[in-house]
């Protein structure tokens, strides 16, 4: 089973189902082994604990 792991911010549930079927319908075009053999594992990350450019991304983006 291919394993897809992405790393990243906080997602809503919706964002999830999207990121999930589309990783897992392109990767099963380019790869040739069908859909339902892969495996995505989504791991997020609060805000606070990710930088980018020498800055917090909770800083940068502020919840409203």
């Amino acid at each position: 089973m291919p394993v897809i792991t992405v790393e990243g911010s906080q997602l809503s549930k919706e964002q999830k189902r999207g990121l999930i079927l589309d990783l897992s319908q392109t990767a099963s075009r380019i790869m040739q082994i069908p859909q339902e053999a892969f495996v995505v594992l989504i791991k997020e990350n609060p805000a606070d604990n990710i930088g980018v450019g020498g800055t917090m991304l909770s800083e940068r983006h502020p919840k409203k």
